[in-house]
C-alpha cells in the first residue's frame, strides 16, 4: 500500500538537483541530469528552476492523469435557396471558421502547438453533443440567425447552422526539465534570470492549478509568468512588474504573500494580490533589521517571513498576516545560514553557513511559528548506497548496513567540535590528517565501522518533529556524557560531533547549550560507498554533499510526520535480513489464520471432557450506571436530566443480553423506559454543536422516525457509552470481527461509516425481512462515500476527495478494546468546508447594504436563510473538528458569481445568477472555512489522484488472484481505470486514463463489464468493449437523457441500469440486451431520491428524502425496493429502513442470496411494509400521506431527533 509522500528539493554546489522524500532516507538525483542548476522552486505538482545558462526550466511530475487541453473552433454555414446550406456567408456574417462568439477568425490549420513540449492527441473531429443531448450525425445545430439560440433540430425557419470541431493536445515533457520558450517580441525578451519563486496556488480555486511564477533578472527587474495553470504548466508570456529599486531575490508564498530584497538591503512587499489581480497593485518598503547589514535573502510562507542578513544572521518577522503583509518587527534567531526556505505548513529549512549542510527547523506549529531549534539532515545520497553491490538487495528488506558494507567502509573522519566558538550552530571542522586515503578503504578493518554503526545515540531515535523534545536539557547531560564516552571507548574512529540547540530566540538564550553526541554528515552513507572505476564524483569518499539551495514548497510535513532524515540506520544481522526478505504479508496473514484455527480446535477438544459438569454459576449480572440527558417524548420537547443503567445478563449457555433503563421524573413521579439491546438496530452520533449526543434506534422507533436521544456532558463520556452499548449490541447478536464480503456499507451526512450483515431473507424468501430490522454497527474513519464488492474490495472517498482503501480491520474511532482489531487500524484525516452566506438588499439611497426588510432573512445566515450564522458564532460541525483556515469568499457557487463573489436575484429566496440586472434587488455571497478531523480506522490512503466518484465491479466468486475492475472519476472530471486490483492487493497499482470530451461526475460498472457514466452537463454515456483483457474499452456511446432532465448519478447491476437526475427523479433504462447494451428508453420509477445503489442481484437500494414518519419528516433515509424480479426489474414498492441523515449506501457486495446469516432476525413473520414512492393518491397504498409519500406538508418537523442532515 502506497503512503502519501512529498519531496524536498535541493541543489548542491556542483549544480546537481536532488530530491528527498518524506518517507525515504536518501537523496535521489533528479532523473534528468543533463543540466546544472543554480536555484529551484518547488510545489507539489512541479518544480521550476534556473539553470547555469540563466534560462528557466520547469519539471512537471509524471502522473496517471495526463495534462490535456481542448482546442475548439466552429464551422458556420448559411442556407440559400439554390444550394441549401453552404459555406457562402453574407458580408455582415461571422467568419466561416470562428470562435464561439464569431468575432475571431479560427481556421483548423491556424492552430499550432504552443511549444515543443506538447503533442497532438488526435486529429480534428466533430462534437456531436449539445447541452447534454446528442445531435444528428454530422453535429450540426440550427438557428434563425447569427448569433442566436441553437437547437439540434432543423426547422422550417433555420437559416444558419454551425458545428463544433475539437482537438486535444497533450503535454509530453514530464519527468524532464523542459525549457520555457519565449514567444515574446525579441525586443521585449526578458534579461537572463537570476532568481525564481512559485506559489499563489491557494489564492483561489479557479482556474484549477493556477500558479504565480515570479522571476528576477540579472538587471534587477521583476517578471511575472502569465497563465500558468494545471492545463498550461509552462504559462504563456512574461510580463514586467515595475519595482522601486533593483531586486536581488524574490519569494512567493502559497497565498497572497510576496516579498523581495533590494540591492540596498531593504525588503519590498507586494500588496493587493487577489484572485482578480494575481500580480498585485503596489509595493511597500520594509527596512532591514540591522542598519549595518542589509537583507541578503528572504523567504515567505502562509503568514511568516524569514530573512538572512549579509552577516548571515537569521531573522523572523513578527505580525505578518493577510491584512498586514508587512508585519510589525524583526526577531533575531540563533544560527548563521547561507539561505532559508519556508515550505508548506510554514516549515523551515536552511543551509548552514560553515558546513553547507541542510538544516530543518524543529517545533514549527501554528501556535509557535518560529519553531524551536535547527537540526541537521544527515541523509546520504542514493548514488552512494548503490555503489555497493550487496546493498541493493538488502535495501528492499529495509536494511541499510550489513557486514558486507562495513568491510568496505574506510576510516571515519575524526572531527572536533569547535567548542570555543559560538555554539549557535554546529560547525564541523574536518581534520584531514586523520583521514584515511581512499585506496585504503577496501583493506581497512571493519572493527571501527562495526562499533561505530552499532552505537547509535538514543536521542536520534526520538520523533524528529516532536515539539516537546528538549535536546539540550541539563538533566540528560550525564547520560549524554556516558553515551559519548561509550562511543569514544568503543569507536576507534569516532564521528564528528553535531551540536544543536533549544528554543533559540536571542532573547531567550540565557545559558550555554550542551552539545549532543550524534553522527555528523561524515557518517552518512556518502562515506560508505566504494566508487566504481571512472565514476565522475566530485565529492571525496568521506565528504557529505555541500548544498547551495533548498526548496520545501512541495514538502508537506506536520508535527506528527515520522521522518528518517535525522538518523543513520543501524545494521541488522544477515539472518534477520534473509528472513525478512522471504516473508510476504500474505504468508503472515495465512499463518495467523492457521494458528487461530488450531487454538480454537484445541479449546473445543479440552472443553469436551467437561460438558456434563453443571454450571457453578447459573448466570451473572453486571450493571453500569450514569447520568445523562434525554430528549423527552412529550411536548414541549427539551433536554432533561436522567439516570441511565445498563444491565447485562450472562446466561448458562454463555449468551449475553442487556437492557438499558432510563429513569426520569414525570410530574414529580419517578418513571422509566427500557430498551432490550438485542432490539437496537443502530447507535449513531448526532451532529450537534451544543451537545455531545447520540441516537438509539429500534425497529419501532425507525418507523416513527423518533429515536431515543441521549446526551453526555463530555465527548469522552459519550464515546465511553457509545463504545459500551455498541459492544453489548454486537454481543447480544453474536457479531464480532470484521465485516463479511457481502456486507452492506453506508455513510451518514456526518461522515460516520456503518456496516450491516445482510440476511438471506432481505432480498428473497416467503417472508421478506423489513429493512428497518437490519442491525448496523459503526466502523472507524470518516468518509463522504463508499463502494464495495463481494470480493472484499472496499474503497471510500473523503470530503477532501482523498481515496482510501479498506484494510480488513474493524473498530477504530471511539471503538476500542476487544471491539476493535489490534492491527490494520491507521490514522485518517479529512477536511471539509463550512459555508455561511452574506445577504444584502438594494435601496435607492445607499445601493446594496446589510439593512434588509423586516421580513427578510438574516443578513448572515445559512443557505436556507432561517438560521443566523455569523463568522463569530459559527462553530465547526462538532468538537472533533478544528478550524484549519480563515473565512474566505467561495467563488465556486452554483449559478456563478461576479468578481467579488456576489450572486444576484429578484428576491429571497430565488434563483441566483452571477451578473447584475435591472430587476435584481437582493444579492448574496458564500463564505467558506475549512475544518479538519483526525481519527483512525481500517483505512489506508491511495495517493496521489484525488477522486470524486468510484465504482467496483460486483463480481461473482472468482479466483483470488483475478483482477477486479475498478473505475473512478477524479475531482477534475477525468475518467480513470485502476489496474492491479485483486483481493490480496485491493489498493491496486496504477491508474489508466480514459479519454473524454468533457468532465464526468459519475461512473458505474456492472457485473458483465458494462460501464456507464454521467458527464457534468447531465448527459449519459456507455463505454463499449470493456473486458478483462481490454480494461479501458474502446469508445464512448452518447445515451440521450430523460426528457428535459439532467442526470447526476448512474448505477449498474447485473442487467439493470438505474439513473438519478438533478431533480431527484429515479429512472430505469429499458430495452437493455446483450446485443444492445445501450438500451432503448428511460422509465420513471420514483421521486425525491438522493442516491441509488444497484447490487449484483439487481437489487435496488436508495437514500430517499422527505420520508413520512408518525412523528416527523425524515431526510436521508435508507430505502429498499421490493418486488424486484427478472420480469419486474423496476420493482413494486418501497420498504423504509434507517434514517434520516444518511448520505450514501452501497449494496454491491451482497452478491449471493445464500449469504452468511449474522443478523439476528427478531420478527420473520412480519411482512415487509410496501410503500410506493409515487402516485400514491391514485394507487391508494399510503395510509398517512395525502399526496405522495415523499412530498408531504413542509410544516412538519424535519426530524430533529434523527441524525441532523
Amino acid at each position: 500500500m502506497a503512503m502519501s509522500s512529498s519531496l524536498l528539493w535541493a541543489v548542491d554546489i556542483f549544480g546537481r538537483v536532488y530530491t528527498l522524500s518524506t518517507v525515504g532516507q536518501y537523496w535521489e538525483l533528479c532523473k534528468d541530469t543533463q543540466l546544472e542548476f543554480k536555484r529551484v522552486s518547488a510545489v507539489k505538482q512541479c518544480c521550476w528552476g534556473i539553470a547555469c545558462d540563466h534560462q528557466v526550466y520547469t519539471y512537471v511530475f509524471s502522473g496517471d492523469v495526463p495534462i490535456r487541453y481542448q482546442e475548439e473552433t466552429y464551422e458556420n454555414q448559411r442556407w440559400n435557396p439554390i444550394g441549401g446550406f453552404c459555406e457562402k456567408l453574407m458580408p455582415s456574417d461571422r467568419w466561416q471558421w470562428s470562435d464561439v462568439s464569431g468575432l475571431k477568425h479560427q481556421q483548423l490549420d491556424s492552430f499550432t502547438l504552443p511549444s515543443p513540449h506538447w503533442e497532438w492527441e488526435s486529429d480534428w473531429y466533430v462534437d456531436e453533443n449539445i447541452g447534454g443531448e446528442p445531435t444528428e450525425k454530422g453535429g450540426w445545430t440550427y438557428a434563425i440567425d447569427f448569433p442566436s439560440t441553437y437547437t439540434k433540430d432543423k426547422k422550417w425557419n433555420s437559416c444558419v447552422r454551425r458545428r463544433r470541431w475539437i482537438r486535444y493536445r497533450r503535454y509530453k515533457s514530464r519527468d524532464v526539465w523542459a525549457k520555457i520558450t519565449s514567444h515574446d517580441d525579441p525586443g521585449q525578451l526578458p534579461d537572463p534570470f537570476n532568481d525564481i519563486s512559485i506559489g499563489g496556488w491557494e489564492i483561489t480555486d479557479e482556474p484549477v492549478g493556477r500558479l504565480s511564477v515570479w522571476a528576477v533578472s540579472l538587471q534587477g527587474r521583476v517578471w511575472y509568468r502569465e497563465n500558468v495553470c494545471h492545463h498550461n504548466p509552462e504559462g504563456s508570456t512574461w510580463s514586467l512588474v515595475t519595482t522601486p529599486g533593483e531586486v536581488v531575490q524574490i519569494s512567493c508564498g502559497p497565498y497572497d504573500l510576496l516579498w523581495a530584497t533590494l540591492w540596498e538591503g531593504q525588503a519590498i512587499v507586494r500588496e493587493g494580490i487577489d484572485r482578480n489581480n494575481p500580480q498585485g497593485i503596489s509595493w511597500s518598503i520594509v527596512e532591514s533589521p540591522s542598519s549595518e547589514n542589509g537583507i541578503m535573502h528572504i523567504s515567505v510562507g502562509v503568514d511568516v517571513v524569514w530573512a538572512v542578513t549579509k552577516d548571515r544572521k537569521v531573522w523572523f518577522r513578527r505580525g505578518v498576516n493577510s491584512h498586514n503583509p508587512c508585519g510589525t518587527s524583526w526577531i533575531e534567531m540563533v544560527g548563521e545560514m547561507m539561505m532559508v526556505n519556508v515550505g508548506l505548513n510554514n516549515q523551515v529549512w536552511g543551509i548552514g553557513c560553515d558546513d553547507r549542510a541542510i538544516y530543518f527547523r524543529q517545533g514549527v506549529t501554528p501556535s509557535e511559528l518560529s519553531g524551536k531549534t535547527w537540526k541537521a539532515i544527515v541523509s546520504g545520497r542514493e548514488s552512494d548506497r548503490s555503489q555497493t553491490g550487496s546493498s541493493t538487495s538488502l535495501l528492499s528488506a529495509g536494511c541499510f548496513f550489513t557486514d558486507d558494507i562495513q568491510n568496505q567502509t574506510n576510516a571515519i573522519i575524526q572531527g572536533d567540535a569547535d567548542t570555543s566558538s559560538d555554539t549557535e550552530l554546529p560547525s564541523v571542522s574536518v581534520n584531514l590528517a586523520n583521514t584515511a586515503p581512499l585506496g585504503a578503504a577496501a583493506s581497512n578493518s571493519s572493527n571501527g565501522a562495526t562499533s561505530q554503526t552499532a552505537e547509535i545515540s538514543a536521542n536520534l531515535t526520538v520523533d524528529p518533529l516532536d515539539s516537546d523534545q528538549g535536546e539540550g536539557s541539563v538533566a540528560s547531560s550525564s547520560n549524554e556524557k556516558a553515551n559519548l564516552e561509550k562511543q569514544k571507548s568503543t569507536n576507534q574512529n569516532p564521528s564528528a560531533e553535531l551540536q544543536w540547540t533549544n528554543i533559540d530566540l536571542k532573547e531567550a538564550q540565557k545559558h550555554p547549550v550542551l552539545s549532543v553526541s550524534t553522527f555528523a554528515e561524515t557518517s552518512s552513507l556518502s562515506s560508505l560507498g566504494v566508487f566504481s572505476v571512472g565514476a565522475e564524483e566530485q565529492y571525496g569518499a568521506d565528504e557529505h554533499p555541500l548544498w547551495a539551495w533548498v526548496s520545501g514548497g512541495g514538502c508537506l510535513l506536520d508535527s506528527h510526520s515520522p521522518l528518517k532524515w535525522f538518523t543513520v540506520p543501524s545494521g541488522l544481522t544477515s539472518c534477520v535480513q534473509s528472513l525478512s526478505l522471504s516473508i510476504t504479508p500474505a504468508q503472515t496473514a495465512a499463518w495467523r489464520k492457521q494458528i487461530f484455527q488450531q487454538l480454537s480446535e484445541r479449546t473445543k477438544r479440552e472443553l469436551e471432557n467437561f460438558r456434563h459438569y453443571e454450571q457453578a454459576i447459573e448466570q451473572s449480572v453486571w450493571v453500569k450506571t450514569g447520568t445523562l440527558q434525554w430528549w423527552r417524548n412529550w411536548k414541549p420537547h427539551k433536554w432533561m436530566d436522567v439516570r441511565v443503567a445498563l444491565e447485562q445478563f450472562t446466561g448458562s449457555d454463555g449468551m449475553r443480553d442487556s437492557i438499558l433503563f432510563i429513569y426520569y421524573m414525570y410530574h414529580e413521579e419517578k418513571k422509566y423506559i427500557h430498551v432490550f439491546l438485542n432490539e437496537v438496530t443502530i447507535l449513531v452520533e448526532v451532529l450537534n454543536e451544543a451537545k455531545h449526543s447520540f441516537a438509539l434506534y429500534t425497529p419501532e422507533r425507525t418507523k416513527q422516525r423518533w429515536p431515543i436521544r441521549l446526551a453526555a456532558t463530555t465527548e469522552q463520556e459519550m464515546h465511553d457509552w457509545l463504545s459500551l452499548l455498541s459492544m453489548s449490541c454486537c454481543e447480544s447478536r453474536r457479531i464480532q470481527g470484521p465485516p463479511s464480503h457481502h456486507a452492506i456499507w453506508s455513510v451518514t451526512c456526518k461522515g460516520d461509516i456503518f456496516v450491516s450483515e445482510p440476511s438471506p431473507e432481505l432480498e428473497a424468501g416467503p417472508h421478506l425481512m423489513p429493512c428497518d430490522q437490519m442491525f448496523w454497527r459503526q466502523v472507524g474513519g470518516h468518509l463522504r462515500m463508499i463502494e464495495s464488492n463481494n470480493r472484499g474490495v472496499v474503497w471510500g472517498i473523503g470530503y477532501d476527495h482523498t481515496a482510501w482503501v479498506y484494510t480488513g480491520g474493524y473498530g477504530g474511532g471511539f471503538i476500542q478494546g476487544l471491539a476493535s482489531s489490534a492491527d490494520n487500524i491507521y490514522t485518517q484525516s479529512d477536511v471539509k468546508c463550512v459555508y455561511i452566506y452574506e445577504n444584502q438588499r438594494w435601496n435607492p439611497v445607499t445601493g446594496y447594504s446589510s439593512r434588509g426588510l423586516p421580513t427578510d432573512r438574516y443578513m448572515w445566515s445559512d443557505a436556507s436563510g432561517l438560521q443566523e450564522c455569523t463568522k463569530l458564532n459559527t462553530k465547526p460541525p462538532s468538537p472533533q473538528w478544528s478550524w484549519v483556515s480563515d473565512w474566505y469568499i467561495d467563488f465556486n457557487t452554483s449559478g456563478g458569481t461576479d468578481r467579488e463573489g456576489w450572486q444576484y436575484a429578484a428576491d429571497f429566496p430565488a434563483s441566483y445568477h452571477g451578473h447584475k440586472t435591472m430587476k435584481d434587488f437582493v444579492r448574496r455571497r458564500r463564505w467558506a472555512r475549512k475544518c479538519k478531523i483526525v481519527t483512525n480506522g481500517p483505512w489506508l490512503e491511495v495517493p496521489p489522484v484525488t477522486l470524486w466518484d468510484i465504482s467496483i465491479i460486483p463480481s461473482s466468486d472468482a479466483d483470488d488472484e483475478e483482477s477486479v475492475a475498478l473505475w473512478a472519476i477524479s475531482d477534475k472530471g477525468d475518467v480513470l481505470c485502476r489496474l492491479g486490483v485483486t483481493q490480496q492487493n485491493p489498493a491496486g497499482t496504477s491508474w489508466l486514463h480514459v479519454g473524454t470530451d468533457q468532465p464526468f461526475i459519475s461512473v458505474s460498472i456492472g457485473a458483465f463489464y458494462q460501464v456507464w457514466a454521467v458527464a457534468r452537463d447531465g448527459s449519459a454515456f456507455y463505454r463499449g468493449s470493456v473486458s478483462p483483457k481490454k480494461p479501458a474499452g474502446d469508445c464512448w456511446y452518447h445515451i440521450p437523457s430523460p426528457q428535459k432532465q439532467k442526470l447526476k448519478q448512474v448505477s449498474v447491476g447485473r442487467t439493470s441500469v438505474f439513473a438519478l437526475d438533478k431533480n431527484g427523479n429515479l429512472w430505469y433504462r429499458q430495452g437493455i440486451t446483450p446485443s444492445y447494451p445501450q438500451g432503448s428508453a428511460w422509465d420513471h420509477v420514483s421521486n425525491n431520491i438522493r442516491k441509488v445503489s444497484v447490487g449484483p442481484l439487481d437489487q435496488v437500494w436508495v437514500i430517499a428524502d422527505k420520508v413520512q414518519g408518525s412523528h416527523s419528516l425524515s431526510c436521508g433515509t435508507v430505502c429498499h425496493r421490493t418486488g424486484v424480479r427478472p420480469m419486474e426489474p423496476k420493482g413494486l414498492a418501497w420498504d423504509y429502513g434507517i434514517g434520516g441523515g444518511w448520505e450514501h449506501i452501497t449494496v454491491r457486495g451482497n452478491a449471493t442470496e445464500a449469504s452468511r446469516i449474522t443478523t439476528h432476525d427478531t420478527s420473520e413473520e412480519e411482512p415487509a411494509r410496501s410503500v410506493d414512492l409515487e402516485d400514491e393518491e391514485s394507487k391508494g397504498k399510503i395510509e398517512h400521506s395525502k399526496t405522495t409519500s415523499l412530498m408531504v406538508s413542509e410544516e412538519q418537523d424535519m426530524d430533529r431527533n434523527a441524525v441532523n442532515c
